[in-house]
């Protein structure tokens, strides 16, 4: 798995961790019922502590992302497609709602926005 750390990041570490883990899940790359490294597995690898993967994990649990078994460890938690598509609509509200706000504070008429919108959605 690869996650990446940034310590210029504003985000605290075990944020990043669980954004990217989370994306993976959403994208597909981390398919339902795939076993997750160990906490302390995660953390050698990261060279950070335990702790702070055990709190992405936790946060990954309660979001509905991630199941532990015990004695067995983390695994992806079965998708519910419209827990999935939420999330994803969730995601695109934000980004258009930036846009929107650059728009509207740069005078950009609304059809204009909309035509970028039309062109930037069928381009391949």
């Amino acid at each position: 798995m690869d996650i990446i750390i940034s310590n210029a990041s504003s985000k605290p570490i075990y944020e990043q961790i669980a954004s990217q883990i989370k994306a993976m899940i959403l994208s597909g790359a981390l398919a339902d019922g795939e076993m997750l490294p160990s906490m302390r597995l995660l953390a050698k690898e990261l060279r950070i502590s335990v702790i702070t993967t055990k709190r992405a994990y936790e946060d990954l649990e309660r979001d509905g992302f991630i199941e532990t078994v015990p004695g067995k460890g983390c695994f992806v938690a079965s998708r519910n497609m419209d827990f999935v598509r939420e999330e994803q609509l969730k995601r695109v509200e934000e980004h258009l709602g930036a846009a929107i706000s650059i728009a509207k504070s740069s005078a950009i008429p609304y059809e204009e926005l909309l035509s970028i919108l039309d062109v930037l959605y069928k381009e391949d």
